[in-house]
C-alpha cells in the first residue's frame, strides 16, 4: 500500500437506522447502514485545480482511458472526434503525479499512450505528448471489451499506486467477444480496480455497459449526444482524482445461528453485494465497497435470526470498516463500527412499525427492478405486462420523490394518474430515451433522515 499524508485521509462513520423490536417468534431483522467519509481534504483542490495539485499530497493513483476505436465509431464521423476530445479533457483533469496511460479498443487492445506496457506520471509535458498521440486515433476494426479491460489490468498492475481507476468509452455491442470471455476478464478484473463505464450514441448494449460498472464498483451511464461527452469525461476525471482511501470493504459478523439474507447497496444506485462476500473468520464476511473520496453511501443490511421469546435481546449484527494491509491477506480497521440489534417484544405498535429508512429504500430497490422488468416486456411484446410493471415503477418513483426517474419514465409512458400508477405505453419511444431509463433505473434518491 503506498503512504500519503495522514491528515488527507477521510474520516468515517457508520449510522444504523432500523426498527429493532420483532414479534414474538419473529426472525427478520432490516437495517439502512449510512457510511460517510468526511475530512480528506483533496477533493475541493482536485476538482478546482486538479493538475496543480502539489504531488505526494494526494493518494497515489494510477488511471487507464480506455477508447473504443472499433469502425463504428466512424458513424457519424463526429463521434471519433468527440471522442478523442473527451479523452484529451480528461486527461486535462488528472492530477500531477498520478500514473496514466490510454488504450484503443477494437477487437483487440492497443497501447495509444506511453506504449511499451508502461504508464506516464502527469505533467504538463505527458499531458500534451499525450493529446498529441489521441491525434492519430481513427475508427477501424471489431469490438472485444474483455481485452481492454485485460490490458488496463496489466497496466494498471504494474503501478504502486493506492488508487486504481479505469474509464471505459463503447459505442456498440461487444461482437467480437463471447459473453463468457467478458465475463471472464470482468471476474478476473474485480477487486483490482474500479472502473467507470459510459455507452455513446444508441448502438450499444446496456446490460453490457451496466454489467461492467456493477462488476467493478464503478458508474454507468448513456452520453447519447457525442457532443457531451467531453464534460461528461471531465467529471468522471475529477470525481477519480477525488478518490483518497482505495479497497474499503464492510465487514459483518453475525452470532452463532443467524443467517445473512441480503446486503445491498441502495444510494446512490442500488447494487447487489450479496454474493460478493469474501469470508474474514469466524462468522464473519466482507462486503467490497471500492475507493471512497469525501461522500456518503447507504446500505440494506437484512439478517434472519433465531426466534426468542418477549422480552429477550441479541445482537443480530455488527459492522465494521476494514482497508488491506498489505499483500499478505490481513487488514486495519477504518475505526467506525454500527450495531444491529433485535428485540422481542409483545407491543404490537412496535413490533409492526417499519423504519422509514427501511421502507423508502426497500421501494427505490423495487423502483429499480420494475423498471427493469417493464423494459424487457416492452421489448417482448408484452404490452399488459409491461404496462403494469412501469405503471408500478410511476407509482413508486411519485411516493419517493424521485423525480428524476419519474421524467425518465414519464418519457417512455403517458402518466394518467401517478398515486395509482395508472399509465399507458407510449406508441413511439425515442430509443436513447428508453436506453438513459434502463441505464439510470438504479440511480436512487436519499431519504431525508
Amino acid at each position: 500500500m503506498a503512504n500519503f499524508s495522514k491528515s488527507n485521509v477521510p474520516q468515517f462513520s457508520v449510522d444504523v437506522y432500523q426498527n429493532e423490536y420483532l414479534p414474538e417468534g419473529g426472525r427478520e431483522v432490516n437495517a439502512i447502514v449510512t457510511v460517510t467519509a468526511t475530512g480528506g481534504g483533496t477533493i475541493g483542490s482536485a476538482v478546482a485545480a486538479p493538475h496543480l495539485y502539489p504531488p505526494g499530497e494526494g493518494p497515489s493513483a494510477a488511471v487507464v482511458l480506455m477508447v473504443d476505436c472499433s469502425g463504428s465509431m466512424d458513424y457519424p464521423p463526429a463521434k471519433m472526434r468527440n471522442a478523442r476530445d473527451a479523452t484529451a479533457a480528461a486527461i486535462d483533469a488528472l492530477r500531477d503525479g498520478v500514473n496514466f496511460a490510454v488504450v484503443g479498443g477494437t477487437h483487440v487492445a492497443k497501447e495509444v499512450y506511453p506504449g511499451g506496457g508502461a504508464l506516464a506520471v502527469a505533467d504538463a509535458g505527458t499531458r500534451e505528448q499525450a493529446k498529441q498521440a489521441l491525434r492519430k486515433l481513427s475508427a477501424g476494426g471489431g469490438t472485444a471489451i474483455g481485452t481492454w479491460l485485460r490490458l488496463a489490468d496489466r497496466l494498471l498492475a504494474s503501478a504502486d499506486v493506492a488508487i486504481r481507476h479505469g474509464i471505459l468509452l463503447t459505442d456498440g455491442r461487444n461482437e467480437h467477444e463471447s459473453p463468457q470471455d467478458l465475463k471472464a476478464a470482468l471476474d478476473a478484473c474485480a477487486g483490482r480496480f474500479t472502473c467507470d463505464a459510459r455507452g455513446v450514441g444508441t448502438d450499444w448494449e446496456v446490460k453490457e455497459v451496466t454489467a461492467i460498472a456493477s462488476a467493478l464498483l464503478g458508474t454507468a451511464d448513456i452520453v447519447a449526444d457525442p457532443a457531451g461527452l467531453a464534460a461528461d469525461f471531465t467529471r468522471m476525471m475529477e470525481t477519480a482524482m477525488g478518490k483518497e482511501v482505495a479497497d474499503v470493504s464492510l465487514r459483518l459478523w453475525t452470532p452463532v445461528g443467524t443467517t445473512v439474507r441480503f446486503v445491498k447497496q441502495v444510494a446512490p444506485t442500488v447494487e447487489e453485494l450479496t454474493g460478493r462476500r469474501t469470508e474474514a473468520g469466524p462468522r464473519a464476511g466482507d462486503y467490497p465497497l471500492g475507493s471512497w473520496g469525501d461522500e456518503s453511501r447507504d446500505y440494506h443490511v437484512c439478517v434472519e435470526v433465531p426466534p426468542a421469546g418477549i422480552g429477550q435481546e441479541m445482537l443480530a449484527a455488527r459492522l465494521s470498516l476494514v482497508i488491506p494491509q498489505s499483500s499478505d491477506g490481513s487488514v486495519r480497521s477504518l475505526g467506525a463500527q454500527g450495531l444491529v440489534r433485535a428485540v422481542w417484544t409483545d407491543d404490537m405498535a412496535a413490533s409492526t412499525s417499519i423504519n422509514p429508512q427501511v421502507a423508502h429504500y426497500t421501494g427505490q430497490a423495487e423502483l429499480a427492478e420494475v423498471i427493469r422488468q417493464g423494459l424487457d416486456l416492452r421489448k417482448e411484446g408484452d404490452i399488459d405486462g409491461a404496462t403494469a410493471k412501469l405503471g408500478r415503477a410511476v407509482q413508486l418513483a411519485s411516493a419517493s420523490g424521485n423525480a428524476d426517474t419519474a421524467k425518465l419514465l414519464a418519457k417512455v409512458v403517458d402518466v394518467v394518474d401517478a398515486a395509482t400508477g395508472t399509465v399507458r405505453l407510449k406508441a413511439k419511444v425515442e430509443e436513447a430515451d428508453e436506453m438513459t431509463l434502463e441505464t439510470r433505473s438504479t440511480k436512487t434518491v436519499r431519504v431525508k433522515k
